[in-house]
């Protein structure tokens, strides 16, 4: 039984509207599902991915009018995106420096080129080259040449105050497996130790940076709620069983209609979800239209009009 790679990522945002925008016109995503918070149905919880709503391609985010976040330790700094070689990272350097967005230089990190960028609010990204390794499903109606586009999540970058707590639960409970470590990028005195999940490679991997001294993040706009990584339906259960074996504090199974859900928390602070694979985003939309209206899970769709009512227009 073993984790498969990242499921998704889920940030939060206190400008929806022009997140919708960024995310869909420069990023060039797919909304592929416009939903609520299940937890907080005046929120939207929108999901950007590849053509396909494909497990693996999901950058998630809640509608939350809060404060910026305030940047520090006990929490998750960095979002890679996966995209296929020198080429698309020297077409993304363009394309955002063309709207605005500050880039860095295209360098070499842990054995894979990578270009660092935040987005409007802050949020901390990452393109990094895959090589175009394992299946992509370009959308035909993004601005982004289909060669170019983000073909899913690559590694996720967090950070703790000492390694050892969050090196038992990737290991001893998650079944990760310690890879490789580097330099961080911001202190190179600060090392990173990277942690793989199923086969491996830039869409199934876990990187923790090592801070200690470093003050607590305050959560907020432009910082991360969560990071989710992948299950097979059928090792669903035997997960939820596995996290209560080990004494791990956690939410119970929470049913979100499109995958099945666990929650828990790296005693760092950071909130963790396993999420299984299915039924999938085509549950109860046209893949020809997923993201054009608002969809609910079915327990609450006696709210509808009273839910809908309360959420403001983004298109």
């Amino acid at each position: 039984m073993n984790l498969s790679g990242i499921h998704h990522l889920t940030a939060i945002s206190a400008a929806i509207r022009d997140n919708y925008r960024f995310y869909t016109q420069t990023m060039g995503m797919r909304l592929v599902k416009r939903s609520v918070n299940q937890d907080d149905v005046t929120a939207y919880h929108l999901f950007y991915a590849d053509a396909r709503g494909t497990p693996g391609t999901d950058l998630t985010f809640f509608d939350w009018p809060v404060l910026r976040e305030s940047r520090g330790s006990r929490s998750i700094t960095r979002t890679h995106l996966r995209v296929a070689g020198l080429p698309a990272l020297e077409y993304w350097s363009r394309h955002l420096s063309e709207r605005g967005i500050t880039v860095g230089d295209v360098v070499e990190r842990d054995g894979r080129l990578t270009l660092d960028f935040e987005d409007p609010e802050g949020q901390r990204l990452a393109l990094v080259d895959d090589a175009a390794t394992g299946a992509s499903y370009p959308w035909e109606r993004s601005p982004v040449p289909a060669e170019f586009q983000v073909r899913g999540l690559g590694p996720i970058l967090m950070s703790a105050p000492n390694l050892g707590p969050t090196h038992a639960l990737l290991t001893k409970v998650l079944g990760m497996r310690p890879v490789r470590e580097y330099p961080h990028a911001e202190n190179p005195a600060h090392t990173v130790h990277v942690y793989a999940m199923g086969e491996g490679g830039p869409a199934a991997e876990l990187h923790v940076a090592v801070q200690p001294g470093v003050r607590a993040a305050r959560q907020g706009a432009g910082g991360v709620h969560h990071v989710a990584f992948r299950t097979p339906d059928a090792d669903y259960d035997a997960w939820a069983d596995r996290l209560n074996t080990h004494g791990v504090a956690n939410s119970g199974k929470v049913d979100r209609y499109w995958f099945h859900s666990l929650y828990f928390r790296d005693q760092s602070g950071v909130l963790f979800e396993i999420a299984s694979d299915g039924p999938g985003f085509s549950l109860d939309e046209d893949q020809a239209t997923l993201g054009e209206k608002v969809v609910l899970p079915p327990f609450l769709e006696p709210e509808r009009e009273r839910i809908v009512a309360g959420l403001q227009p983004i298109d």
